[in-house]
């Protein structure tokens, strides 16, 4: 048999056995941001040790940090080959409200061929297909034809604030030629994509003080500046009407398309008349000379988060209110520093400060970029592994979103990030009734394996950025 018909039968042969496997592990209920469950955040370590070490990885070990530990894995004997660092998590988001679940979360149940858990399919069910994978290669042929690490944490669901840290401490025992990831998803039914690149993020509060207390508008209101109004002014002054961002030096270090990649984009035949009914608006806007793809995950934006001040309740106070503020967000693209951009609004905001006022800026929690160049080994091989399996042509993507610890292992072990992910937007992660299409557990057990072999046709120097 070569290498596909072996993975097949392997996984034809055990697939009632894993997913009861898989139904045990999603059976433990464990919720990072919930003190109450870290005796099943222990639980669920110890069940991915005893599974890694099932699969043939050595040195299996579970690292403790300042919060829930890293289980730790590697098989390092494929002299010569490449090193596969594969990162997921094992904790999930918490399930309320409880009373829209169909079936009990960590009561796992299979209806209409979907795997319905917290946890089916962010992350606990590709971590676990990643480890079969593994398993499967080892249990036919004893060896790997590359070689593995496997790092899954435990804190990802809120925010990963230990997993830094002990990445730099341990940068010699990660040491890899790229990093693996499955915590994204496909473009649709039936059509995988490589992930590429995600943006970063950067944030600010806008505290605005007017009065030493809210003033009557009929006495005050035309002699008094009114926070409310500052703001407003202040707001509008971050866009032009068509979209475009005024914050001086804000676009200086973003990073063009490549020809490569408006072409992936152009490729994905996007339905726009499809998106606006979905959304409920009458037409789409952004920022002019770039489609909506493009502004969505491959453009910077600066975006209004929430505005607070004033009175809101039911009918009229007339009052000229002492302060309001708004909270701020940018998502950032290579090679955009959140720091840099901080500085710009802080900047802004100063230079258009409104009279009568005073302002306070408070920075949030940032995150860096990150990008893989489409045309990466790594990431073309990746979506050779999709079509052999799936047998249409892969899309390539930039997401739009922030995965901070992403950005992290690019840039504290200088290896390419590969995303390869297996669910799908509608699965209702972080909502009740999440689950995992289990043609896509089928299909992605399957991948992986080929990926592993795709990845042993490469030397090291040709996996370098």
């Amino acid at each position: 048999m070569n290498n596909a018909e072996m993975l097949d039968h392997y996984f034809k042969e055990k697939r009632d056995v894993h997913l009861e496997e898989l139904k045990d592990f999603l059976r433990i209920p464990s919720i990072s941001a919930l003190s109450a469950h870290e005796t099943d955040m222990q639980k669920a370590a110890d069940w991915l040790v005893q599974s890694l070490q099932h699969a043939g990885l050595e040195n299996v070990s579970i690292d403790e940090t300042e919060g829930h530990p890293v289980v730790y894995g590697e098989w390092l004997h494929a002299e010569g080959k490449p090193t596969i660092l594969f990162y997921g998590h094992y904790d999930v988001q918490p399930v309320d409200p409880l009373n829209l679940w169909d079936s009990g979360p960590f009561e796992p149940e299979i209806r209409d061929d979907k795997l319905y858990a917290r946890g089916a399919s962010d992350d606990k069910g590709q971590v676990f297909m990643h480890i079969k994978a593994v398993e499967a290669i080892m249990q036919e042929h004893g060896s790997l034809p590359v070689n593995v690490k496997f790092i899954i944490e435990g804190e990802e669901e809120i925010g990963s604030p230990n997993l830094e840290k002990y990445i730099e401490a341990n940068k010699e025992k990660l040491a890899a030629d790229i990093v693996l990831i499955s915590d994204t998803g496909m473009q649709g039914p039936g059509q995988p994509a490589v992930c590429y690149g995600l943006r970063g993020l950067c944030g600010v509060q806008i505290d605005i003080r007017g009065a030493k207390g809210d003033l009557h508008s009929g006495l005050y209101g035309g002699g008094i500046q009114n926070p409310i109004h500052a703001l407003v002014e202040l707001v509008a002054s971050f866009h032009d009407q068509e979209g475009t961002i005024t914050v001086d030096g804000f676009y200086d270090d973003v990073r063009e398309l490549s020809e490569d990649e408006r072409a992936a984009y152009q490729a994905l035949s996007f339905d726009e008349e499809a998106l606006k009914k979905e959304v409920g608006v009458a037409e789409l806007f952004g920022e002019k000379g770039f489609s909506h793809l493009e502004r969505v995950s491959a453009r910077p934006t600066l975006e209004v988060n929430g505005v607070f001040g004033g009175f809101s309740g039911e009918g009229i106070k007339t009052v000229l209110p002492a302060e309001a503020g708004a909270k701020i967000t940018c998502r950032l693209v290579p090679d955009q520093d959140p720091e840099v951009i901080v500085s710009k609004l802080k900047a802004h905001i100063e230079k258009h400060q409104p009279a009568g006022v005073t302002v306070t800026v408070t920075e949030f929690d940032k995150g860096k970029p990150f990008i893989t160049p489409i045309d990466h080994p790594a990431i073309q091989a990746a979506g050779r592994s999709y079509e052999k399996v799936y047998e249409v042509p892969t899309v390539y993507t930039r997401g739009g979103g922030s995965i901070p610890i992403v950005a992290a292992f690019d840039e504290l072990l200088h290896v390419p990030v590969v995303l390869m992910g297996f669910g799908l937007d509608t699965e209702n992660f972080h909502a009740p009734n999440e689950h995992f299409h289990l043609e896509n557990f089928d299909k992605g057990l399957r991948v992986i394996g080929d990926y592993y072999y795709e990845m042993a046709n490469f030397s090291k120097d040709e996996l370098k950025k």
